[in-house]
């Protein structure tokens, strides 16, 4: 069997879900929403909105985890929130009760979840978007192998696919489970 590349496996951007960088996070919301309820082809629906800026480009990203995390402003006090979604301080070897010690400390969640979806829905999705780092884009040239190399070493959910430096669609960690699983089947 040939090698497949990461062209025939992506999601092109045109059946992705976006959003404009100025809109809400309700905005983004309901465009996920909606993408979900108009995929048939796929068995498995999008879980994030990609972010494109003023010139069209992708910008970046927003997944569940980014989310949820907007809930709570409080977790800017950690750091760079960016470099906490990707690390997770419970890879460090701290225990469950240092992690509910700083929700205590930090007087995290200490309004109602219904309090903090208000206030977050109205933010700008350029506030609460993840920008993807350099590690994160693949060319669309690139075979499967290589691009499941990039996903073990990164543990990344997605990487965005690039043709000559313009992001053109997505590769979701996903769809190249059930590639795989789909060969061991057929084996």
């Amino acid at each position: 069997m040939e090698t497949k590349k990461v062209r025939e496996v992506m999601i092109p951007l045109s059946e992705y879900a976006t959003v404009n960088e100025h809109d809400t996070l309700a905005d983004a919301i309901k465009i996920l929403y909606h993408s979900q309820k108009a995929i048939s082809n796929t068995d498995y629906k999008h879980r994030a909105v990609l972010v494109y800026d003023e010139t069209g480009n992708i910008s970046g990203k927003i997944s569940c985890f980014d989310v949820l995390r907007a809930l709570e402003p409080k977790y800017s006090q950690f750091g760079h929130a960016d470099h906490l979604s990707k690390i997770g301080l419970s890879r460090f070897g701290l225990s469950n009760d240092f992690l509910h010690s700083l929700v205590e400390q930090y007087n995290l969640w200490d309004e109602s979840c219904e309090s903090l979806v208000k206030k977050a829905k109205t933010k700008k999705v350029k506030e609460i978007m993840y920008s993807p780092q350099e590690g994160e884009y693949v060319s669309e040239d690139l075979t499967v192998p290589e691009a499941i190399h990039q996903f073990i070493l990164g543990h990344h959910q997605s990487l965005l696919v690039l043709k000559q430096d313009k992001v053109v669609g997505i590769l979701r960690l996903i769809d190249i489970f059930k590639l795989i699983c789909d060969l061991i089947i057929k084996e």
